[in-house]
């Protein structure tokens, strides 16, 4: 693929050059000097993930190279770029760090749990669905959660108990339509159809959810046997979690599990739809 002077593929260029001066007019946070008290303090934890997903969007600016990192076969040049400046913002911070890229990094600050790069394959390709998801987890489970749609410069926030956001408007998700009607995304392909409206496979877990969260789909199934690790789907699902829509395994495990090597099946869905799928996904 043809590459304009950024790095960007052509279809994306215009698009991320304004939404960069949008972050960080927006979501620029002054940096408190004592990390030992700041780390307790939601608000800053959730500046930092906004810094961390800035460094990314900033990275890709002048990224030449969208093909494979010649590492893992599934691992793009792009994946270990944002891995690598993740790392550089938020290590010095005193975080742990669990990312798909790199090994387990261990601090005396929460854990983040980052997928630097989620849906890296339509990045390389010049379609437009990927992001950036992180997640800082401490005793309770998820805590404070950033997604960056870093192709059309949105952003998805959460803090637990505190709420959900995309670019600062709440969402809540109440209830969802019927099967019949319901709009969902699928990642992988079921046995059969159960009756949904229409369906799309769109190739970015994190942004799926956080489109369930914010109205644009109604569900999302996980069709792939134990495909997804906790990176994928941790920031989205606290951002479901505070809008109101449940996120489950179809097995009934825990999703939060800070394993490099565990996988779940993730299901998501508002109402009684989120049942519904969960059922379906059971069958099979």
């Amino acid at each position: 693929m043809s590459m304009m002077a950024n790095g960007f593929p052509p279809v994306l260029l215009g698009k991320v050059r304004l939404d960069l001066s949008r972050q960080r007019e927006h979501f620029a946070r002054p940096r408190w000097l004592n990390v030992g008290v700041t780390l307790q303090d939601s608000s800053q934890v959730l500046a930092d993930l906004h810094r961390a997903a800035d460094a990314v969007a900033a990275a890709f600016v002048d990224l030449d190279d969208w093909g494979p990192s010649g590492g893992r076969s599934d691992q793009y040049a792009s994946d270990v770029v944002a891995d690598r400046v993740v790392h550089e913002v938020l290590d010095p911070l005193g975080y742990g760090v669990l990312s798909e890229e790199s090994d387990f990094v261990e601090a005396d600050g929460p854990v983040v749990v980052v997928d630097p790069l989620d849906g890296s394959t339509n990045a390389s390709r010049g379609l437009p669905w990927f992001a950036t998801s992180l997640c800082a987890v401490d005793a309770d489970g998820p805590w404070v959660a950033v997604v960056a749609d870093q192709a059309n410069g949105v952003r998805y926030q959460a803090v637990r108990g505190g709420g959900a956001s995309r670019d600062g408007e709440v969402l809540w998700r109440g209830d969802s339509p019927p099967l019949a009607e319901a709009f969902v995304a699928l990642s992988g392909l079921p046995p059969r159809n159960p009756g949904w409206g229409q369906f799309r496979s769109l190739g970015a877990v994190a942004l799926d959810l956080c489109a369930v969260a914010d109205g644009r789909l109604d569900g999302f199934v996980d069709c792939s046997p134990d495909a997804h690790g906790v990176w994928d789907y941790l920031g989205a699902l606290l951002v479901c979690a505070e809008a109101g829509v449940t996120v489950a395994d179809a097995q009934g495990r825990d999703l939060c599990v800070l394993d490099h090597a565990a996988r779940r099946t993730p299901v998501a869905g508002a109402g009684a739809l989120g049942s519904e799928l969960l059922t379906f996904r059971q069958g099979f």
